[in-house]
């Protein structure tokens, strides 16, 4: 729990929590459970106690805005080259010792989040700048689930798709009503030991196998995976053999993971970053297992950024970094050598979004404060 106290500025009362015997208050929205007394926080920062109450505190408010091309966050097969708008607010459920967006993610300070949007206004943005999606990431939207799902509705409005970047720590009636709304996901399987989960994330592993399994069979939502490697710690042939398989047996082959590359960061500086052959050893390791849509990340890696059918291995769509060259699928998804549908959601050739990052001040398009 957070020392910072709730104050009535910008509290918005919340569903999924329950008052407990000892009469504080227990939240039931991820597996934390954390348990509350008046006015505190929970771990996450942004929900917490007031007067008797669970709260969201960021309502509307965000850390910040961009329009990136989809690959970034990273999904190969939604829509693949068209621009998303991405955002988040501040804090998180997890407190993973290697978080790559700790300056988001594990901020405690409300000046983290400047920008305010009402679901209205972003919805309105998407539209203006053309997206075809907005991406809620840089934080796990799990924690600002109402404000989310109020933006997905404000966007499904405009034929705007959702994505839902999240490490997939949720509990199972929160989960169902996100997941309701929410268009694609890509959820981080941050490792495949409960050791790993409990020491460097203070979480646990079965949640989110139970997420991922749910998404692949109980919703209509486009699912891809990503586990950043980190040496010594998660990278061992052994465990993505296991990993992979899992995948495989329990979501199928067509669901697509992503290897990414770890870089010393908040309080795992001493750790080396992750070679690229260990990204390659992981995707081959992956392709074995029969996954079908093996990639690597935050490297330069033309052939493990590319897509490839599974049955003649046509280069599908190619990739350099985040700039498209190949496009050898129909406006369905078929590769067009041999027909065999691409999994995915596809709508012919994006145009030529390319690598451009685009950040947004939504206070300068809307006169927003």
């Amino acid at each position: 729990m957070s020392d910072t106290l709730i104050t009535e500025d910008s509290a918005r009362p919340v569903k999924y929590w329950h008052m407990l015997d000892d009469k504080r208050i227990q939240c039931d929205l991820c597996p934390r459970y954390c348990k509350l007394h008046e006015g505190q926080r929970g771990l996450c920062f942004i929900r917490g106690r007031l007067h008797d109450q669970m709260v969201l505190t960021s309502y509307g408010r965000s850390s910040g805005f961009c329009i990136d091309p989809i690959e970034k966050k990273p999904l190969n097969h939604f829509y693949p080259g068209t621009p998303v708008l991405s955002f988040g607010t501040a804090g998180c459920n997890l407190a993973c010792k290697f978080c790559q967006n700790w300056d988001m993610s594990k901020s405690r300070e409300i000046d983290t989040l400047a920008d305010a949007a009402s679901p209205e206004q972003l919805a309105e943005a998407a539209e203006k700048y053309n997206c075809k999606s907005i991406a809620f990431t840089y934080n796990d939207p799990v924690i600002f689930h109402e404000y989310a799902i109020d933006v997905a509705k404000a966007c499904k409005a405009k034929d705007i798709k959702t994505v839902a970047v999240t490490a997939g720590y949720v509990c199972p009636e929160p989960r169902a009503e996100f997941y309701q709304h929410m268009d694609a996901a890509n959820v981080d399987l941050k490792a495949f030991t409960e050791d790993f989960y409990y020491k460097l994330t203070g979480g646990h592993l079965e949640p989110v196998l139970d997420t991922l399994k749910y998404i692949k069979h109980e919703t209509d939502t486009w699912l891809e995976v990503t586990t950043l490697l980190i040496p010594g710690h998660n990278d061992s042939d052994e465990e993505l053999h296991r990993l992979t398989q899992w995948m495989v047996e329990h979501l199928g082959p067509d669901v697509p993971i992503h290897f990414s590359a770890f870089h010393p960061d908040w309080k795992m500086m001493d750790t080396p970053a992750t070679p690229p052959a260990t990204l390659t050893r992981a995707r081959q390791i992956a392709l074995e297992n029969g996954i079908y849509y093996a990639y690597t990340g935050n490297v330069h890696d033309k052939q493990g950024e590319s897509t490839y059918c599974h049955k003649c291995g046509t280069t599908l769509i190619g990739r350099d970094w985040y700039i498209l060259s190949d496009w050898n699928l129909t406006d369905d998804g078929h590769c067009t050598k041999c027909g065999t549908l691409c999994a995915g959601r596809f709508d012919g050739p994006p145009g030529n979004w390319g690598s451009r990052r685009q950040p947004v001040h939504l206070s300068d398009t809307f006169g927003i404060t």
